[in-house]
């Protein structure tokens, strides 16, 4: 069936099978879709703080610049990823970057500005590099435990940086309830997550929501908006004004084998760490969506129709979930590939780069089957892009939703299509008022690539643009007749 990159948001069930809260975590296996038992719930206080002796206190440090939205830098462009792209010639300019004793300084001394945030953790793990032997941290929640200062590295100082900035994340309603984890955006509270998460994987869209910071402050949350479409939420701590907001990286200047490190909170676990590279770029996959029962749409007549599944062998990764809601609508999202462990709870943490930045938001995990035994991390994990997560996470917290872009046409894998040689989103039908039809796209065109992103199927097509604001212009490359076009097409919005 050809798949439409005009759909809307995907039809949501009333909600699915709620089981007893005393019930283990579940996660989906790809082969049955059907929750399975794993280990109960853990609390997730940090433990206390261990006191260093013989040492002075580290020289005072200026705060870190920030700029733009969430501390990110003041321009970040919104290219997604999806797909796959071939590595930069040695002609190609590389990405600048420091050496890694200067990022390891610069990290430390951002561990040291964190303060109370970081406690002693960070504090200890900068006089650990250069504080000497009588050196003194100050006194704090230990975050970051730092037993011998001859073992400290690089990673102790992103896990000191970027540990404050997440938190874990509580979400229960009835008799069923889970566990996520979430990145903070603004000093005064404002978090991002998951939709699935909040949702209960789209059981229900008013769900009680608390958020431990991982000093181990408990909070009431609120939701501020969802958008099941790319799988993202924010929500929001009132009364605070001293949370420890992420730095965002660009994600679109990644490199396949670059360094990376996922932060959350895994079966409940706060505060975890654990590292990895960049596995791939340009990736799109699909997963049921997890809509709320009354954040659903109506579909227009060009929407109707649509290819139905479970999203192959990916599935949410969301922790100690009590319920999962049964679904045929899947969403399909542009995201980057790492093998950093990513496991059920850490949804909606960090992924972040060398110099603790925000890479991404983990999201999905790959599974093997549950014929396999395999439930939780295969070293196949998944994040939404934070060039992606920022523009979606400003439009919820300025409006309560996010817009889409639609590009107005039915597209199948162009490998489906009898008689085609080249990989692509082959368009079986133009919407006649569409973006695409203003564009000069019609019938038996190939889609090769979308903002300079390559596309091999419908899946990478509609991850594309749906990563794209509504009203945004795109560059798409195609093949006529042989021939490889492109056209500039002013897409069209997804909620109307």
């Amino acid at each position: 069936m050809s798949e439409n990159t005009g759909e809307n948001a995907p039809q949501t069930p009333t909600g699915g099978e709620q089981q007893p809260a005393s019930d283990p975590r579940h996660t989906a296996s790809a082969e049955t879709g059907q929750a399975e038992a794993s280990t109960p719930q853990v609390p997730t206080t940090a433990p206390a703080a261990t006191p260093a002796t013989d040492a002075r206190p580290l020289p005072p440090v200026p705060p870190l610049p920030t700029g733009g939205s969430f501390g990110a830098s003041a321009t970040q462009p919104t290219l997604p990823l999806t797909g796959s792209t071939p590595v930069a010639s040695p002609a190609s300019a590389p990405r600048a970057r420091t050496g890694r004793a200067g990022r390891t300084a610069a990290l430390i001394v951002a561990a040291a500005v964190v303060g109370g945030a970081a406690g002693l953790g960070g504090a200890y793990a900068g006089n650990a590099l250069w504080g000497g032997s009588s050196s003194t941290p100050a006194a704090g929640p230990s975050t970051v435990t730092v037993n011998s200062a001859d073992g400290v590295t690089a990673t102790t100082a992103i896990a000191a940086k970027v540990v404050p900035s997440v938190v874990t994340i509580e979400a229960s309603s009835g008799g069923s309830g889970g566990t996520g984890s979430g990145v903070v955006l603004s000093a005064d509270g404002y978090i991002v997550t998951n939709t699935h998460v909040v949702t209960l994987d789209g059981a229900t869209g008013d769900a009680a929501i608390r958020v431990t910071t991982s000093d181990g402050d408990v909070y009431d949350a609120e939701l501020i908006g969802t958008d099941p479409i790319y799988d993202l939420a924010v929500i929001k701590v009132d009364g605070v004004t001293d949370m420890s907001p992420i730095e965002f990286a660009d994600s679109s200047s990644l490199n396949v084998g670059d360094e990376a490190v996922a932060v959350g909170a895994p079966l409940g676990l706060s505060n975890t760490v654990t590292t990895g590279i960049v596995s791939a770029l340009n990736r799109s996959i699909e997963v049921a969506s997890s809509a709320a029962p009354d954040s659903t749409e109506e579909t227009t007549p060009d929407q109707e129709e649509q290819e139905n599944g479970q999203g192959g062998p990916f599935f949410f990764d969301f922790g100690q979930g009590d319920t999962q809601a049964s679904t045929s609508e899947t969403i399909k999202v542009a995201v980057i590939q790492t093998d950093a462990a990513i496991n059920p709870g850490n949804s909606g943490g960090a992924l972040v780069d060398d110099e603790g930045k925000l890479i991404g938001i983990n999201v999905a995990i790959a599974s093997a089957g549950s014929s396999s035994g395999q439930a939780g991390s295969i070293g196949v994990g998944f994040s939404i892009p934070s060039n992606i997560v920022e523009r979606i996470a400003e439009e919820l917290i300025e409006d309560g939703a996010a817009t889409h872009g639609l590009l107005g046409a039915q597209v199948t894998s162009a490998a489906l299509v009898e008689g085609s040689s080249i990989a692509g989103a082959y368009i079986a039908e133009v919407t006649g008022d569409g973006a695409a039809a203003a564009a000069g796209l019609r019938e038996g065109d190939i889609i090769t690539g979308f903002n300079g992103v390559p596309i091999t199927d419908q899946v990478d097509i509609t991850a594309q643009v749906r990563a794209a604001a509504a009203g945004s212009d795109a560059t798409v490359t195609y093949v006529r007749d042989g021939e490889t076009l492109s056209v500039d097409v002013t897409l069209g919005d997804l909620g109307q």
